[in-house]
């Protein structure tokens, strides 16, 4: 990625973060969407594209997905609805695409054993961004113009947050793709492999039942399947710990499986809090899961892909993970009360990513770790 897409993604990343502490200085106004659909859709997106075609710069389908995003962001924060609906659909198409110009129009490879589950997470990441946004005009149409599914959760402020999901999916996939396999090692491991197909299964039909159960609002099958989710993340987290290559983007990502650690956590706090707690205490929850989720452990598989050609990289990784913690640590936990801590917060938001964007390249693996 040359240091002109770094910039771009480095700028509206920050930009996005911005909009999620402008109330604190507009309390009259709701940044939330732009907060959430530049950071998930637009960068993310857009990361997640130009990954999957594997090429030196975007493609003008790239591009394209790029500027109808952050029009869309805008359009459905101003709540220009029947716009945002047309570019979703848009979106649908570039997305769709490029899934199949890089696997096939049916997802054949889901079941095909030959097939890695490094290759599968990538193509349920396409699928689920582009099922996501076909979601979102459903969400929109539902909560302005024809009621199609009788649920107060099936409108656009409850389902946004949907799209970190793909995010998820590319990571986990970057993830198995840097691990060994017998090539790597003369013992075969042939062991994990049922393995990682079951954590693949289990996560993706584990979100799709936790997405129809919050339609159902069935807070105490939305707790059994957060923690058959907490359960598949430890798994790969000791999975990856035992066979993850030894590079320096292990680092990172282990970080980043802790921050998903945290997330399911919080997350499982979160629906608990249905039975005990009171209404601003279940929204202060959610807002501490979003962050978690979209700054720790999302931003670490970003991260890792845009700089993915360039590894190793000079920086100390211990050091950078550290500011990433402390950074998402006082955004959590402190900056949503406090002017103060939010521009000290995104200072060092955008220092970090400074750092992991525009660190030079190196040869010498043992300086940069």
């Amino acid at each position: 990625m040359n240091n002109t897409l770094k910039f771009i993604f480095l700028a509206i990343m920050t930009i996005a973060l911005m909009f999620g502490f402008l109330n604190l200085f507009f309390p009259h106004y709701h940044f939330e969407r732009l907060h959430i659909f530049l950071f998930n859709l637009c960068s993310g997106g857009t990361i997640i594209l130009y990954f999957s075609e594997n090429k030196p710069v975007m493609s003008n389908l790239v591009i394209a997905f790029f500027i109808l995003s952050f029009l869309y962001a805008i359009a459905a924060f101003l709540e220009y609805y029947a716009i945002a609906i047309v570019l979703a659909l848009i979106l649908f198409v570039l997305v769709e695409w490029i899934r199949i110009s890089c696997f096939s129009f049916f997802p054949i490879q889901f079941f095909q054993k030959h097939c890695s589950v490094s290759k599968k997470f990538h193509l349920a990441s396409l699928l689920c961004l582009s099922i996501g946004l076909i979601i979102s005009v459903i969400a929109i149409c539902n909560q302005e113009y024809y009621t199609l599914i009788n649920s107060p959760k099936l409108q656009l402020n409850t389902f946004f947050l949907g799209f970190s999901f793909p995010l998820s999916l590319i990571t986990l996939s970057v993830m198995f793709a840097l691990t060994q396999t017998d090539q790597d090692k003369k013992q075969s491991i042939e062991s994990y492999f049922l393995l990682k197909q079951v954590i693949f299964w289990t996560i993706n039909l584990g979100v799709i039942l936790f997405f129809l159960f919050i339609l159902l609002q069935s807070p105490m099958f939305e707790l059994i399947i957060s923690m058959v989710l907490f359960t598949a993340v430890s798994v790969v987290f000791f999975l990856y710990m035992r066979i993850g290559l030894e590079r320096q983007q292990k680092a990172f990502l282990i970080s980043g499986i802790c921050f998903l650690l945290l997330t399911a956590i919080t997350g499982i706090a979160y629906i608990i809090s249905y039975f005990y707690s009171a209404e601003q205490e279940v929204k202060y929850l959610l807002r501490i899961h979003a962050i978690i989720s979209l700054y720790g452990w999302n931003l670490s598989g970003l991260a890792v892909i845009c700089r993915y050609r360039d590894f190793p990289i000079q920086l100390h990784s211990k050091t950078l993970i550290l500011l990433h913690w402390i950074t998402v640590i006082i955004l959590a936990c402190f900056a949503d009360h406090s002017k103060i801590l939010a521009i000290v917060g995104i200072g060092m938001y955008s220092l970090f990513l400074y750092l992991m964007f525009f660190s030079k390249g190196s040869v010498d693996l043992e300086a940069s770790t």
